[in-house]
């Protein structure tokens, strides 16, 4: 079934999971693997996850977060944490790339919409990230500007403060529903799109249009 989306001033984006792979299985995965059996590895992952989610409440660097918040659950299982796992987590995340299905259509809406990062993570993760998108981005807003982190609303607030904009101007576009459209939905953004990685379930409620690809969302702009 085809789609139509209203032509916003902007179109801002989620980052990490959405434009670039979030790889943080495979990353974590070889530091505790061999020390968890099958069940437990699956609900380390998860409690791993909350516990991020959990961390973000109150900004600290995104390194940290990923400290704290993998120490916590490592406790919670049992597992002792060496300085050099965490250090290693840390290097391999800024080297994550972009899924191999965003840059082509991506660039093509660059050549229609001006397009914003509105990410989770620090600037010298966004420095390294944006580049590997393949396209040209008007602003990059980042957690470390903002002083918080989504789904606090002061992050949602610092880019519409820094663009003199409301929730009407933007599409935005973003695989993780907690974060990104729950409170975007009580904030008035009404222009919203579910990118659908496997990372949430859809949870249509709050608004976002359900896609499985970028070239989808250009198809609903009229881009061809």
């Amino acid at each position: 079934m085809s789609i139509e989306l209203p032509r916003p001033k902007y179109i801002s984006f989620d980052v990490i999971g959405t434009l670039i792979y979030f790889e943080m299985r495979r990353t974590v995965e070889p530091i505790v693997a061999d020390r968890l059996p099958g069940e437990r590895l699956e609900a380390f992952f998860n409690r791993f996850r909350l516990d991020r989610y959990d961390e973000i409440m109150e900004y600290r660097p995104y390194d940290e977060i990923l400290d704290r918040s993998f120490r916590r659950t490592c406790a919670r299982f049992g597992l002792e944490v060496a300085d050099e796992d965490v250090a290693a987590i840390q290097r391999d995340v800024i080297t994550w790339g972009a899924h191999p299905d965003v840059p082509e259509p991506l660039a093509k809406m660059a050549e229609h919409f001006p397009l914003i990062a509105l990410s989770n993570a620090d600037d010298r993760h966004l420095n390294a990230f944006i580049p590997r998108l393949g396209a040209p981005f008007r602003a990059v807003y980042t957690a470390e500007q903002s002083g918080a982190y989504k789904p606090r609303l002061r992050a949602f607030d610092y880019m519409l403060e820094q663009l003199d904009a409301e929730p009407g101007d933007f599409l935005h576009i973003s695989s993780h529903q907690l974060y990104d459209h729950v409170p975007m939905a009580e904030l008035g953004f009404t222009n919203k799109v579910f990118l659908d990685r496997g990372y949430d379930p859809d949870l249509p409620h709050y608004g976002a249009v359900r896609v499985s690809s970028l070239d989808e969302v250009n198809r609903a702009l009229g881009i061809v």
